[in-house]
């Protein structure tokens, strides 16, 4: 098959969150099946940067309108291999007055969205669709399209008006960004009128990029299939539970796990944390070094002397060390962390480790506790790919108590590293975390640890629970052995997704 992936971002060319791990490594894994994939993108400013220029090589070039004006859009091709972890061809849509700018793909540098997005987008996703009907002089048609969350939704839009088409695909990452704009961005893009309609991209009188994915695509996928049906119920559907009911129905929507990729999250090879090892073998020790490591490089960093760092050390060697990596919305719960913190270290011997960035106030009360307990909590306020790995490979369990999570990938992480994980129950963390309780761990089935009521109460119950099995050092070594031996890589699930694409 003929496969091409549309995305607004894939690691490890431009990230901003999961979306970027999953169009880095599905593509991929698909290509390993011997399919020919395509990836394509924008051409970001941060990614023509940092591509060296002989990488690169120009296409086609195409003609397509935006709001009342036409712009030029040059394909760049990066070859497969050209830059290490981007394993197949890349086509990069470069339109300078759209994605020539700083900031990251959605965001100015002063944190605010870009004011023209649904110009940008929308004109991304015209050019994705010519590509998709050979209309670039490329030569090459795809037989599926995979688009992926509202920036390429109107992809599957546009191929729905054309006749002898590929199929299309949509997968939904997150329903809680629906890309609306008003009716007059669907005008200006001079958009077929026959989409304008309640069956297609109309949403109470606004235009819906996302709905355009939902309503049009051949097929909604979603990643996680406990997300599936969570979207199907108003908690979780933002207003398209109708449309999803209605796809769901119809059998077109289906919930497919992501997965993650081996190479880069195993600590038996991972060249970013500070011991390697693996289930089989220095587990107990690598961890024991990695987390002597992670403790003394925030600890300086949030401000403590050697002298003092050292006098601690063996102490905090021996007290669990609870992880966070993640954004600081509510979402993620971390107010309901930020209530039991206190608590929990007046209580238990548990030290913390934070790193993430989000809402000011989330930052700015994490950065007021580790003041006020320098010695056993310890804060980064911001992304570091480099810390996330040596967060999962040296802290002891890891915390991701969100409120909804489509599918999570740092609770596979974790497993992955041997830090078992405190989720609650919801989207793709009740899918892969089998909970610690006396009848699973006797089975030798349990994982991690799992709350089902997002409150408090049952996060600090939960925790407390996590917390007296680490004491019991043979269970927490078993436990951790059960999750590392899990097998989340891309395989099962690139499986599925090429049965689905020759599914009529």
């Amino acid at each position: 098959m003929k496969i091409l992936f549309a995305t607004s971002e894939a690691h490890p060319l431009i990230k901003t969150g999961g979306l970027a791990d999953v169009s880095g490594s599905l593509p991929s894994a698909l290509a390993h099946y011997k399919h020919k994939v395509r990836l394509v993108l924008p051409a970001y400013r941060a990614v023509m940067e940092r591509l060296p220029e002989k990488s690169l090589k120009q296409v086609a070039k195409l003609s397509v309108g935006g709001c009342g004006r036409e712009f030029e859009a040059v394909i760049w091709q990066l070859k497969a291999g050209a830059v290490p972890g981007v394993d197949v061809p890349v086509w990069l849509v470069d339109i300078p007055a759209l994605f020539d700018r700083p900031g990251n793909p959605y965001l100015a540098e002063d944190g605010a969205d870009w004011w023209d997005n649904g110009e940008r987008f929308g004109v991304f996703s015209k050019v994705v669709a010519e590509l998709a009907m050979d209309r670039a002089g490329l030569q090459w048609q795809p037989d599926v399209v995979h688009v992926n969350d509202w920036q390429t939704g109107l992809v599957s839009a546009l191929l729905s008006v054309e006749t002898q088409r590929p199929k299309t695909v949509f997968t939904v990452h997150n329903m809680a960004y629906p890309g609306n704009f008003p009716h007059s961005l669907f005008a200006q893009l001079q958009l077929p009128e026959s989409l304008w309609n309640l069956d297609g991209v109309e949403f109470w009188g606004h235009f819906s990029m996302l709905k355009a994915g939902l309503i049009c695509s051949d097929w909604v996928t979603t990643v996680s299939p406990t997300y599936a049906k969570e979207i199907c119920y108003p908690e979780y559907a933002y207003g398209f539970e109708g449309v999803l009911q209605k796809r769901a129905a119809e059998g077109r929507l289906i919930g497919i796990l992501n997965g993650i990729d081996e190479h880069i999250w195993n600590p038996e090879v991972d060249e970013l944390i500070h011991s390697r090892y693996s289930a089989e073998k220095g587990r107990v020790a690598g961890k024991q070094r990695n987390k002597a490591f992670l403790i003394e490089e925030l600890a300086l960093l949030n401000g403590l002397s050697e002298t003092r760092i050292q006098g601690h050390l063996a102490d905090w060697l021996q007290a669990p060390l609870i992880g966070f990596v993640g954004r600081l919305v509510e979402q993620k719960g971390i107010d309901l962390v930020l209530e039991v913190l206190p608590e929990l270290i007046e209580q238990t011997p548990a030290n913390f480790v934070f790193v993430g960035s989000g809402h000011k106030s989330f930052e700015n009360a994490l950065r007021d506790l580790a003041q006020r307990y320098p010695e056993r909590m310890w804060v980064y306020i911001g992304y570091s790919e480099t810390l996330a790995h040596q967060v999962e490979a040296g802290a002891d369990m890891f915390l991701m108590p969100s409120r909804f999570e489509p599918c999570g990938l740092n609770q596979m992480y974790s497993l992955a590293y041997g830090t078992p994980p405190i989720v609650h129950h919801t989207g793709g963390l009740a899918d892969t975390v089998v909970n610690a309780t006396d009848e699973n761990m006797l089975a030798g089935t349990a994982t991690g640890f799992v709350f089902y009521d997002p409150s408090r109460f049952a996060l600090k119950s939960t925790l407390l629970h996590a917390l007296g099995l680490f004491a019991k050092k043979r269970s927490w070594q078993k436990l951790q052995k059960t999750g590392m031996q899990q097998a989340f890589g891309w395989k099962a699930s690139a499986q599925r997704y090429l049965a689905l694409y020759v599914e009529d």
